[in-house]
């Protein structure tokens, strides 16, 4: 069990593309009844809404620090190009 920490490392590999052998269970911080609604919003506003969604409403979110989404980027990779060779 864990939180996502962005679109990376095995939490969201196994996520994303782990395949049929894994059994995907996604709970947030909102349908969890022992989590008073007070605090979600104090800590919405403590951390702000990328991490929040992070934390409690159990999103991968793309890098900060990346400048294209992650998705663009996969989408523009393709294996039907042949490279180029060097003479």
């Amino acid at each position: 069990m864990s939180t996502p920490f962005g679109k990376r490392g095995f939490f969201y590999e196994a996520w994303a593309g782990g395949g049929a052998e894994w059994e995907r269970i996604q709970v947030t911080a909102e349908e969890c009844p022992r989590i008073p609604r007070e605090f979600l919003e104090e800590e919405r506003a403590t951390i702000g809404d990328r991490w929040f969604r992070q934390e409690y409403l159990c999103q991968f979110e793309d890098s900060v620090s990346g400048v294209f989404d992650r998705e663009l980027v996969e989408q523009a990779i393709t294996y039907d190009v042949e490279p180029l060779t060097y003479r």
